[in-house]
């Protein structure tokens, strides 16, 4: 594949304070683009790193759909277009739904599902117009294959495939590309730190995470951001020109089906 070259194009990354957003946001810009990225709380120790790749961070609640036009909005007004957008502002939710609240419901479904629908529909009325553009989502495996511990995160990240398709199916008349990844476990994360700081035993909490992936578990480590923003990259790229309404595993065969023992 030749190299990716994305200079004098703006892309607009969605939770892009850690993880898999910085990790995609800062690889963008090292490709040439001029990249946004929105979170819910910006992180101060990304001021310095992204003001040298010329990475524009601000506040967005991605919750609101006032919020993400802004963010959209802002980035056009300085470059004039928008060429990629990455949906990947999302939060977790391990409940089984006796314990789920309306609140919590609205939380994980507004975060990981309506955030991405009104991201897509902000960009595609800047995209159409320029003859095209390609977005992605950040799913999950739990958007390939329910999972017992996380039924509402997992309704939530199958939503979320499923208007990944249906959006791609609508615009590709547009030239509008609309893809997801499907990442875990992914280390280095908020959501993954998160969930290990709530571990009785973090080490032991990280090896099951591990485990439960076959090639993670072959290599003895979860999947890095980086390697997922590398799809990513991928995705947004000139070579990806003909792929729309994919969903790629990057989860170590996690969601292929019951491993062999051992």
């Amino acid at each position: 594949m030749a190299a990716v070259d994305f200079t004098g194009r703006c892309a607009v990354v969605t939770g892009g304070a850690n993880g898999i957003g910085r990790a995609t946001a800062m690889r963008l810009a090292r490709h040439g683009a001029k990249v946004f990225v929105g979170d819910l709380k910006p992180l101060p120790e990304n001021e310095r790193p992204f003001a040298e790749l010329g990475i524009v961070q601000r506040a967005c609640d991605v919750r609101s759909e006032a919020a993400l036009c802004e963010l959209i909005d802002a980035a056009v007004a300085e470059t004039a277009r928008l060429d990629i957008l990455v949906n990947n502002a999302g939060i977790g939710m391990v409940k089984q739904i006796t314990e789920v609240t309306e609140d919590d419901w609205n939380a994980c479904l507004d975060t990981n599902l309506k955030a991405a629908f009104f991201g897509c529909k902000h960009a595609v009325r800047h995209m159409i117009p320029a003859g095209g553009g390609a977005i992605i989502n950040t799913a999950s495996n739990a958007g390939l294959l329910p999972r017992a511990h996380d039924p509402v995160y997992s309704i939530s990240k199958m939503a979320l495939v499923a208007l990944t398709k249906s959006l791609a199916l609508c615009h590709a008349k547009d030239r509008v590309r609309i893809n997801c990844v499907c990442p875990g476990p992914v280390g280095d994360t908020g959501m993954m730190n998160a969930d290990l700081a709530k571990a009785a035993d973090r080490s032991q909490a990280e090896a099951a995470f591990i485990a439960a992936s076959p090639l993670a578990k072959s290599f003895g480590r979860m999947i890095s951001p980086e390697e997922v923003a590398e799809a990513i990259l991928y995705l947004a790229s000139d070579a990806a020109m003909m792929v729309t309404g994919t969903a790629i595993a990057i989860d170590g065969g996690k969601s292929l089906g019951v491993p062999p023992s051992g």
